[in-house]
């Protein structure tokens, strides 16, 4: 009989455990949490900060709150209780949901790489060429794809038959862990994860790859070392982002024996999953004096009133 709920093992370890990784989850959970919600109200409140590199964060940051708001409500919930069941509809919903809002962001990121390079390389053109219907027309994109890919992998991932255990070897719905659960051959589904997480990741780093190779040598042309540091600390923003985001993806999900290491899998996870949404909204804002002035003024409009 097919099984409509399962087991979350979540992490190893005693109550002791359980409550320290409830008290630094939490805590990464809410800076991630409070930093991007900063960061959309910012760009949405100042004016200054309507341009299209900042429609694109505002939209990083809302999509870095929604994947990691989809597990850690849950994993908190389950590392402090002895029942840690998600029915088989409530799994599905998770995992689509995580894939929709990661791929939109990886084809974000490429976005982002493009809007930089046009801003640098073709400044007179960059009003033109990024307009807003151009910017809401790449982000409707972004989102196309990740929903696509999201649909394909669900859609695979939940057509096989799961029989031979409940419990799922991690803290949250994800491919690997319920590929160990079909009682079928998971090949043609291994075989999909890799080669369209792979293209995915190797579409959108061409992208990015491309668009720095033009802007590096547009900048390392300019006579001003001032101009030159600044579209370089703005630049290394972006890159930081990227770096870590596609470094956690390669390794969990496009390449060969990533399912095969459910341990290391956790802790990538957690990486990925919590960790770089946290970071992200500091990276731009520590790096970005448009972002530390924005932050300002705002606090000195709220002190005023």
């Amino acid at each position: 009989m097919p099984l409509q709920e399962f087991v979350l093992d979540g992490f190893q370890g005693g109550l002791q455990t359980q409550a320290l990784l409830f008290a630094l989850f939490l805590a990464l959970y809410l800076v991630a949490v409070m930093g991007n919600l900063a960061m959309m109200v910012v760009i949405t409140l100042d004016a200054r900060l309507h341009s299209p590199m900042y429609f694109f964060l505002k939209n990083l940051s809302f999509l870095d709150l929604g994947y990691s708001s989809v597990i850690y409500p849950k994993t908190l919930t389950d590392l402090l209780s002895s029942s840690k069941v998600i029915t088989l509809g409530g799994c599905a919903t998770q995992f689509f949901f995580l894939s929709l809002f990661l791929t939109t962001e990886g084809f974000l990121l490429a976005a982002m790489a493009y809007d930089r390079f046009v801003a640098i390389c073709s400044p007179l053109r960059y009003p033109i060429s990024m307009c807003p219907s151009v910017c809401a027309r790449l982000m409707l994109g972004c989102y196309c794809g990740g929903c696509l890919n999201s649909i394909l992998q669900t859609s695979f991932t939940f057509s096989l038959p799961f029989c031979s255990s409940n419990r799922i070897d991690h803290f949250f719905c994800d491919v690997p862990p319920l590929l160990k659960l079909a009682c079928a051959d998971t090949t043609i589904n291994e075989l999909i994860m890799f080669g369209v997480c792979g293209l995915i990741i190797v579409g959108t780093i061409l992208v990015i790859f491309i668009s720095y190779s033009y802007i590096t040598v547009t900048i390392l042309r300019m006579r001003s070392r001032g101009g030159r540091h600044k579209l370089f600390s703005t630049c290394g923003s972006h890159m930081t982002a990227v770096s870590l985001l596609y470094g956690t993806v390669f390794v969990m999900y496009a390449q060969p024996g990533a399912v095969a290491s459910m341990e290391q899998g956790k802790v990538v996870s957690v990486f990925y999953t919590l960790v770089i949404p946290m970071l992200n909204p500091l990276i731009y804002s520590l790096r970005n004096k448009d972002v530390k002035d924005a932050l300002r003024r705002l606090g000195q409009r709220h002190t005023a009133t």
